[in-house]
C-alpha cells in the first residue's frame, strides 16, 4: 500500500566540506585523526512547494579574508573547503529551479554549518524550534553560532515548540541534546518509505552503532535520548537513515540532481 504523503522527490544538495577532528563528532574518540566531514541541504519537492531542510554554510564566511579570519582563523580552526560545484544556488539550477522558488525552510538547528543561506531566503518561512531560536540569539550562544547568519531583518520565523507536523509525510522530531532546540526529520517518500534524517544528532554511523555522544552536548542525557530515539523510528518504520557529515555514507547516496522518490 502507498503511503499517504506531500513529499514527492527528496534532494540532497553537498554544500562543501568541514576540517574537524574527528572529536568533534565523537566525544573522546579519534583524537589523533582530522576527517573531512560533508556538510549537507535537503531540498523537498512536496504538493505545497519547494521545502528545504537546512541552509548550508555562508560561502561569505570562507572567501573574504576578513569574515574567514573571524569566523574561524582566529580560533584556530581550519576553513570549510567549499567549491564551485557545492554552490546551492548552481545545484538548484540543475533542478531547474532558484532560492526564490524555496517558500519554506525548516532548520534543525541554527549552527554556522546549517543555515549559511538564509541571508538569500529571507522571502521564505523559516521555522526552528523556540528553544534554538532562544539560545542562538543569547549573549554567548557558542562558538559555532555566527550571529550574522542568522540575525537578519525581515525573516519569517515560525518557532516551534516539540515534534511537528509541517505536512503529511515531513515530521519534525525533538532531538534536544547536540543543542537546546536540535530537531531532526522523519520523511516519507511514495517508493522509498521512511527516510531518516538526523541532522547533528549523530554525525557518523559510529554514533548510532555504537550510541557514542557528539563532542558538544548541551545535556549528554538528552542527546544520548534522541540517539536512540532515531535508532528506535528505524527500525520501527525500516527507514533509511540518512547521514549528515559522515564522508564514508555521503559517497553512496544519491547526490542532486539525482533523488530519492
Amino acid at each position: 500500500m502507498t503511503p499517504t504523503t506531500a513529499v514527492r522527490r527528496l534532494f540532497v544538495l553537498l554544500c562543501g566540506f568541514e576540517i574537524l577532528p574527528k572529536t568533534i563528532s565523537t566525544r573522546n574518540l579519534g583524537g589523533r585523526f582530522i576527517l573531512s566531514e560533508p556538510v549537507c541541504a535537503y531540498l523537498l519537492d512536496t504538493d505545497h512547494g519547494w521545502v528545504l531542510l537546512d541552509g548550508g554554510m555562508n560561502p561569505d564566511n570562507i572567501t573574504d579574508p576578513v569574515r574567514r579570519h573571524a569566523c574561524f582563523g582566529q580560533y584556530g580552526m581550519t576553513p570549510p573547503v567549499v567549491r564551485p560545484m557545492h554552490d546551492m544556488a548552481q545545484q538548484l539550477a540543475q533542478i531547474g529551479i532558484g532560492l526564490g522558488d524555496i517558500g519554506h525552510v525548516i532548520l534543525s538547528h541554527l549552527h554556522y554549518d546549517h543555515c549559511g543561506y538564509l541571508g538569500q531566503l529571507t522571502h521564505a518561512r523559516i521555522s526552528v524550534q523556540r528553544r534554538e531560536y532562544e539560545q542562538a540569539f543569547a549573549a554567548d550562544p557558542g562558538l559555532a553560532y555566527i550571529r550574522s547568519d542568522y540575525d537578519l531583518p525581515d525573516l519569517d520565523w515560525d518557532l516551534r515548540d516539540g515534534d511537528w507536523q509541517a505536512m503529511p509525510g515531513l515530521t519534525l522530531i525533538d532531538t534536544r541534546g547536540h543543542t537546546q532546540g536540535h530537531q531532526s526529520a522523519v520523511i516519507t517518500l511514495p517508493q522509498t518509505g521512511a527516510v531518516i534524517l538526523p541532522f547533528d544528532a549523530g554525525d557518523l554511523a559510529e554514533n548510532f552503532v555504537d550510541e557514542v555522544l557528539p563532542g558538544e552536548c548541551c545535556d549528554d542525557m538528552a542527546a544520548l535520548a534522541a540517539i536512540r530515539r532515531l535508532k528506535a523510528l528505524q527500525r520501527e518504520h525500516d527507514a533509511t537513515m540518512l547521514l549528515f557529515h559522515d564522508p564514508v555514507a555521503i559517497q553512496q547516496m544519491r547526490l542532486a540532481p539525482e533523488f530519492y522518490a
